[in-house]
């Protein structure tokens, strides 16, 4: 006969049933193999935890939930293991809970099993957004080719969103959540990284054509992009009018892209519920478009940093990440400079300075 229970305390009470099912379900994987710690890391960490949730103290406990999946991504990733095994190991953990329940002939409320899927939700996202963050540092860190980079990058991001939407796909995660949200953002990443290794060929091949740029042209496609960029970010962007007489002279793919990757750069720092905003400037023969954002400010020494890396006659990236290195040498093969002022307390300008072109009849 079935029998009304609660989802807490059945977890709890059936702690080892529940990991020993799971362990069972990842030991039928036909490759890699899984080894014990793989489960012990993140597994049992997220059964205590989950417990805790759907017994009180929600938030508290999911950050301490985000932290435990963070950690089971990195920990697959010290494995070798793939981001495949991130998803499955959690929706496995679903899956058993269902199973003994049933098993158990234990009827669970369907608000529970509700929070369940939704604390399941976060955990995938968490876990691969850790995994890949991590693997991606590790390949720059290594000082890996440009070309390998390029692809390791990409394949990480297109498993990342590839595995998430599998789970959503099979019931494991909701179409819109935490899930869905990684899928939104690996896509952008993508596309981020096509048109940074577009910027870059076009740079190193000698191909650049300069050419009269109507500065609010380029301003108003940027701020087309940068808004669905920002949306990922859950920040907000505004790009002040401006004046239609401004023109440089310069490659109008190469700028553009040196703008969107100092934009991103922006976006990446400013924390959710942030802004960054864009303006031009004119003094002296020069234009600056310059880009502030709500960082909160640059730690003692970085601005000195910065400007010795952008001195720089642009072979070295040292102190730079890898989108300002880019963009200082498309900024540089256009004539102009990036230069960064820090605004303490609130975050910090990076100003794209370019030649002023004499205005047409």
């Amino acid at each position: 006969m079935d029998r009304n229970v609660v989802l807490s305390d059945f977890i709890i009470a059936h702690r080892d049933e529940l990991i020993a099912l799971t362990r069972a379900k990842v030991a039928r994987r036909l490759a890699p193999k899984p080894t014990e710690r793989e489960l012990v890391c993140g597994v049992p960490l997220f059964l205590d935890q989950l417990a805790e949730t759907l017994h009180g103290e929600p938030t508290s406990v999911e950050n301490a939930i985000d932290r435990g999946a963070a950690a089971h991504g990195a920990a697959l990733l010290n494995l070798g293991y793939t981001v495949a095994q991130v998803v499955h190991d959690y929706g496995d953990v679903c899956q058993a809970i269902t199973e003994l329940a049933l098993d158990s002939n234990a009827r669970i409320a369907t608000d529970e099993f509700h929070t369940l899927n939704l604390c399941l939700d976060n955990a995938i996202a968490q876990a691969v957004t850790e995994y890949t963050r991590l693997r991606e540092r590790s390949l720059v860190d290594g000082e890996t080719e440009r070309s390998g980079l390029f692809a390791h990058e990409l394949r990480n991001r297109l498993s990342a969103a590839q595995f998430a939407f599998q789970a959503i796909k099979s019931g494991r995660a909701p179409v819109a959540g935490s899930v869905a949200s990684l899928i939104t953002r690996n896509l952008h990443g993508m596309k981020d990284l096509v048109d940074q290794a577009l910027l870059e060929v076009r740079l190193d091949s000698g191909t650049a054509r300069r050419q009269r740029v109507h500065v609010q042209e380029l301003l108003e496609e940027a701020e087309v992009d940068g808004m669905m960029e920002a949306g990922t970010h859950g920040v907000s962007l505004s790009v002040a009018p401006t004046d239609r007489r401004i023109d440089v002279h310069a490659d109008p793919h190469i700028l553009a892209g040196a703008v969107a990757n100092v934009l991103q750069n922006a976006f990446k720092f400013t924390p959710a519920g942030g802004h960054v905003s864009v303006r031009t400037a004119v003094t002296d023969g020069h234009v600056a478009i310059e880009i502030e954002d709500q960082c909160g400010g640059l730690p003692e020494g970085k601005v000195d940093a910065l400007r010795g890396a952008f001195a720089q006659a642009g072979s070295q990236r040292k102190g730079l990440g890898h989108g300002l290195f880019v963009s200082f040498k498309g900024v540089k093969a256009s004539g102009g400079e990036i230069r960064v002022r820090d605004v303490p307390g609130r975050g910090c300008v990076f100003g794209i300075d370019l030649p002023l072109l004499p205005a047409t009849a």
